[in-house]
């Protein structure tokens, strides 16, 4: 029987037994909050949707159908759902339908285990956020011994359909994580992520982030300083541009991180992308960009907090904002900076190991374990002559100007 020959509700046991797959798995209602789910393989099973204490929507898995009735199903059904207006949670509620272990339990413990182990708070906050809104939504109310290579598959698809294959990577790699721990902790006994590489899609040529060569930084720098932005954000983007940071490393710096008399931005290990502790020298004018700051943030715990409840620090879309408004949309971003950078101190002769020490980027071997502190006495000269030079850019320099500053390059 097909689903379009449904006549009334709740469904009889006879339909029920009669419904056919469908290329893609489908939900019919059968009454309130009671779903039945017909895979595309052709189980079918029981699903509960209620409303958590917290006010969001979830699933309750019901059991598999002909072993939990229509009858049966509905009789559990009323009674989760008085619990759950009550107010109580009854996430992982053992109704003596559903004892299997669900995709939604061994997500959540996989999830916890990252945050005991001190991820950083970036990585673990985009888990959350695809835990959400993509993948509990697919498969958090199946039994994990029920889940299927086609549906990891599917999960893969949808992000591969937005074109967000980096997101997709990281997700099937998430995946194969949370299957590996329940197979190791007996709650399954395969992990149907695990060969998921090999029919992900192409995807496209990797693009550098939209940076700008010296002949065009003094347009640039000059369109910057008369930026009506509001102020505390364009300072925000002067920071990320005389240090050559990740924006999200000047997003999450914190007032206690800086030693301003000193000149020495030191970010924790669990905030960088190499995972080690990383050192960033302060030229001159950081120095003064952040005493103005202070005076306006400096009782709060981040240097640029976000604007309201919703957001602790500034967005991300905030900095590339100020960039478009001065008209260098698609020609400059934040992170576009430090290919800028790079690129500038390493034309004008500057050591390729201190211009990638100030990129933070991981050397190979032993250098990556020991080398922490990477040859900071020679960035805090790099830095401060990237900083003057920037500046010199904006003022326009004579040819004695820039003379004067390839003399002061230490190769």
């Amino acid at each position: 029987m097909k689903r379009s020959q449904i006549k009334r509700r709740p469904l009889a046991d006879t339909v029920l037994a009669s419904l056919e797959p469908e290329e893609a798995d489908y939900q019919e209602k059968d009454s309130s909050g009671l779903y039945f789910r017909v895979r595309a393989n052709g189980s079918k099973s029981w699903n509960l949707r209620y409303k958590r204490p917290n006010g969001k929507w979830a699933w309750h898995g019901m059991g598999a159908f002909p072993s939990v009735s229509g009858k049966l199903a509905r009789k559990k059904a009323q009674e989760l759902l008085a619990l759950a207006a009550d107010g109580h949670d009854i996430k992982g509620y053992s109704d003596g339908i559903q004892d299997k272990p669900l995709f939604s339990e061994a997500a959540e413990n996989w999830y916890q285990r990252k945050l005991d182990a001190g991820r950083a708070y970036g990585t673990t906050r985009q888990m959350r956020l695809y835990l959400d809104k993509d993948i509990l939504p697919a498969l958090g109310h199946m039994p994990l011994d029920e889940i299927t290579r086609r549906d990891c598959a599917e999960v893969q698809a949808t992000f591969e359909k937005r074109g967000a294959h980096v997101i997709s990577g990281k997700v099937r790699s998430w995946l194969s994580q949370i299957f590996s721990l329940a197979v190791a902790q007996g709650k399954c006994e395969v992990n149907p992520a695990s060969e998921l590489r090999h029919i992900a899609a192409e995807p496209p040529k990797a693009k550098h982030y939209p940076h700008l060569l010296e002949p065009e930084l003094p347009d640039f720098l000059r369109a910057l300083r008369q930026s009506k932005s509001r102020g505390i954000v364009v300072k925000a983007v002067w920071i990320i541009l005389y240090t050559a940071s990740r924006p999200g490393m000047v997003r999450h710096m914190e007032w206690p991180e800086l030693d301003i008399e000193n000149g020495v931005w030191t970010i924790a290990a669990e905030k960088m992308k190499a995972r080690r502790d990383h050192l960033v020298p302060l030229p001159r004018q950081v120095i003064e960009i952040l005493h103005e700051v202070h005076e306006v943030t400096g009782r709060q715990r981040w240097v640029f907090p976000g604007q309201g409840a919703v957001n602790t620090i500034m967005s991300d879309a905030t900095f590339n904002k100020v960039i478009k408004l001065v008209g260098y949309k698609d020609r400059m971003v934040g992170h576009g900076s430090r290919h800028t950078a790079s690129t500038l101190l390493r034309e004008h002769g500057w050591n390729k190991d201190y211009v990638e020490a100030q990129l933070a980027h991981k050397e190979a071997g032993l250098a990556g374990v020991y080398n922490q502190a990477a040859y900071f006495a020679q960035r805090q000269v790099m830095m401060q002559w990237y900083a003057d030079y920037l500046d010199a850019l904006a003022e326009g320099m004579s040819d004695e100007s820039k003379q004067s500053f390839r003399d002061q390059v230490m190769a």
